[in-house]
């Protein structure tokens, strides 16, 4: 009985867990609502892409370009579906030691995201000593 019960716990640990790990996948809204980036899992590490914005194109009606990015032969790539959440492990129930990409200034900032419930997660980049939280809603 006490080996039966043990498998158990050890089994409702590890479904909980990995629910909990997997909450932020999803799609989010940003807190400007200009855009909602996609989070998904692979290998253990998160990441984000832009999957639909508000305004997607440019004052001549061609689809916005990520023209701010310091590498000038990136500087073509359509926003839409530009990768800007990078490398993020689960640590301590937050996501931790990744990145954020921001294409309205072209820069690269270290990110911690957690979620505040099922429905809303903070977001907050890190230059230097400084930081900026966003909060972004699930879509979908």
């Amino acid at each position: 009985m006490n080996r039966y019960l043990s498998v158990l716990s050890l089994s409702l640990f590890l479904s909980i867990s990995s629910f909990a790990q997997n909450t932020v996948v999803g799609s989010w809204l940003s807190e400007s609502g200009k855009g909602i980036t996609e989070i998904y899992e692979v290998n253990g590490k998160y990441y984000g892409k832009l999957i639909w914005l508000k305004e997607p194109l440019d004052e001549i009606g061609k689809p916005k370009v990520d023209k701010e990015n310091k590498d000038k032969g990136l500087r073509t790539t359509p926003i839409l579906g530009l990768l800007i959440l990078k490398d993020f492990v689960i640590k301590d129930g937050e996501w931790k030691d990744g990145t954020i990409y921001d294409p309205e200034n072209g820069k690269t900032y270290k990110c911690t995201m957690w979620l505040k419930d099922a429905n809303t997660i903070k977001v907050r980049g890190y230059w230097g000593p400084f930081y900026r939280t966003q909060i972004w809603t699930r879509s979908k």
